[in-house]
Formats: structure tokens, sequence, C-alpha cells
């Protein structure tokens, strides 16, 4: 029996951890006409979540993710304020990463969709009629999975079969839809892919699906985690504060793909080769980058900044896994009602892959 009232994380505001706050009232939300009700049974944490609770994406914001992570930061505008750039509206259950099992159907949903393990599509694009270049994200825009329950379009979610456990299929969407959107917009091939963040969720997933499409990887990460960036099948890893001209060579790289960003950007422009490819997800070091716009013109650079995935990026994704082709890793899981320590430890960034919270399975 689905209950009334469930456990949520509500955000009430930007800001610090202090406005994550954990309630067992909130109401069950109902599937409407084309939506499925989803039981939560894992939600991934990713730096999405942090940077909306901590205003991020604001231009009145210059810094990192980790200055603010914990704290927030004192000037943002809540305009600007989410990645989409629309207001967003409080409370707010987030999370982009969900996984659980359909218990109800809305009107127009075939009942045979109850009991169905899925993963629900990050990057909704339902809701904004399929416009090119629109979409909301589940958690943002619309209430997601740090909860027991959720709610989402019917044909944007997506059963899975696999053996593998419930977070390991919360780490997908997210972090692997970035990725692979990243992959695909860059046409990566059996070239040279240089990935930066390689031990995080996005960079992890990178790894991967870049060696699935052939590529030779060379990955940056601080060296206490290269031996676990190796085993997700790197060719080569560098320290991610090393010298890359000198490493690596000018014009050693055919596509890099960035989640980083910060003071050392320039140097990525410098190793792509004549008519290579950025592709970009992501700035945890620092949205403000210098760029010599000679480098770009007489090298023939193509940059891309990839947020909204075509159609064939999830459902790849749900081929992949059923093809047994790629493997999440997931460092740890935390009840959901640890949430402010499960962020802290995702901003301390001393694990590989994915952190991954996981709501009370029953409603005492």
């Amino acid at each position: 029996m689905i209950p009334e009232t469930m456990h949520a994380v509500h955000l009430t505001g930007h800001g610090g951890l202090d406005k994550l706050v954990y309630r067992s009232d909130v109401p069950v939300p109902q599937p409407g006409a084309g939506e499925v009700l989803i039981r939560v049974a894992a939600a991934g944490v990713n730096n999405t979540d942090i940077n909306t609770r901590i205003g991020w994406y604001s231009k009145a914001v210059t810094g990192d993710t980790e200055a603010g992570g914990a704290e927030g930061f004192e000037t943002v505008d809540d305009d600007d304020a989410s990645w989409s750039g629309t207001p967003l509206t409080f409370p707010r259950i987030q999370v982009a990463d969900v996984c659980g099992h359909v218990v109800a159907v809305g009107d127009g949903v075939d009942p045979v969709r109850i009991g169905e393990r899925v993963i629900v599509r990050n990057m909704l694009r339902t809701y904004v009629d399929y416009r090119p270049y629109e979409c909301w994200t589940i958690g943002s825009e619309c209430d997601g999975g740090f909860a027991q329950y959720c709610k989402a379009p019917s044909c944007e979610t997506h059963a899975v079969s696999c053996d593998w456990d419930d977070a390991e299929l919360a780490a997908i969407p997210c972090a692997y839809s970035t990725a692979e959107g990243m992959l695909h917009r860059a046409s990566v091939g059996a070239e040279t892919v240089l990935v930066t963040g390689a031990s995080g969720g996005v960079g992890s997933a990178a790894v991967q699906l870049a060696k699935r499409r052939g590529a030779h990887v060379i990955a940056l990460c601080s060296p206490s985690k290269a031996d676990a960036v190796r085993a997700l099948g790197a060719d080569r890893v560098l320290d991610r504060n090393a010298d890359l001209v000198a490493e690596l060579g000018e014009g050693s790289v055919d596509v890099v793909v960035d989640l980083v960003a910060g003071p050392g950007w320039p140097q990525l422009l410098d190793v792509l080769r004549r008519g290579g490819r950025y592709a970009t997800a992501g700035a945890i070091a620092g949205p403000i980058c210098e760029i010599d716009i000679r480098t770009l013109y007489l090298k023939d650079l193509t940059l891309f900044g990839c947020t909204f995935q075509d159609d064939i990026v999830f459902e790849n994704l749900v081929k992949y896994i059923e093809a047994g082709e790629i493997r999440p890793v997931v460092a740890g899981t935390y009840p959901l009602d640890q949430i402010a320590v499960a962020q802290e430890d995702f901003l301390a960034k001393k694990h590989t892959g994915q952190l991954v919270l996981l709501p009370p399975q029953d409603n005492t």
C-alpha cells in the first residue's frame, strides 16, 4: 500500500548544508497523465545537486564548487542561480539520479509497468514538448529522488534488466549521461582522449565510456587515485597538476573531455591537435578561464558546451548496461537522513566513483 506521506529531504533555499531539511511528513506525489510513481531504492549524489543548492550557477559566483560547497556563497543572485537560468521554487526535493520500482501509474500509462525496476532520464524533455536544447532536470525544475517516492514521465522512465544492485543503477543517470553526452557531441571514436577529473562520478564514467568507443584514454587525477582510475580502463594516468605540454607534448590529443576548468585550462587547448575537439560539462576548479583566441582559430579547434543531450544518449546507456559493457564504481552508501555527511564526503573528493543515498524502505 502506498502511504500518504513519506520521508524526504527538502532544499529550503540557496545556501549551505543547513538548507537541507530531512522530513518524515512530506506528501507522496500523485502521478499525473503520462506519469509513473516510483518507490525510490537509491539516489546518487552529484555535483549538480550541490551546485544548485549553493547557487553556483549564478554569474555572481566566480569561485570553485568546493569554496562554497558546505557553507554556500555570500553573493548569489537567486534569479540566475539554477542551471537553466530559471529561478528555483522552494522547497524542492533534489537529485537527478533515481533508481527504484514503479508502484503506480497515471492516466494513459499501461499498468503492466507496475513492478518494473527503472532509472529515470535526468534531462526530461516531455515537460518542454521536446523543443531543441530545452529540458528540465529532475530534482531542479521538478522534484527528484531524495525521497521515498518520486514521479516522472513514463516515456522517460526506463526499465533496466541487469544483475546490478540498486546503488549501482543509481550511479548511472546523471554522471553517465553527462559523460556519454560529451562523447556523443564530440563524436569520439578510436583516438586519443584526455579526461580531467577522472576519479569523480562523471570523470570515471567518461573513462569507461571512452574506452568502450575504442579510445586511448589519458586521465588526470590526484596521485592517490591513480591505481583506481587505471582499473577503470585508463591507458595512462597523470597527476592533475602535471605540466601537460611537458608530459604529452603540444598537439598530442584529439579530444579533451573536461570537468575541471580553472587555472590550468589553457594547457588543455595547447595539447589539442589541429582540428581537435574540446567538450565540457563542468568547472569544479573554477568557471572563469583565460583563452588566447589565436590558439582557438589558428588550430581550428572546436569547443563544445554540453548540457542538452540527444534522446539517443540515455537510450544507449541502457543498452550498454544490459549488454554488460559498463559498470560504475560505488564508493559508498549512506542512509537518506545522512545527506549532509554524504555531500561533505563528496566535496572532500577522497573517493573514486559515486556516492549513493538509500531512502528508508518502510514508513517508520
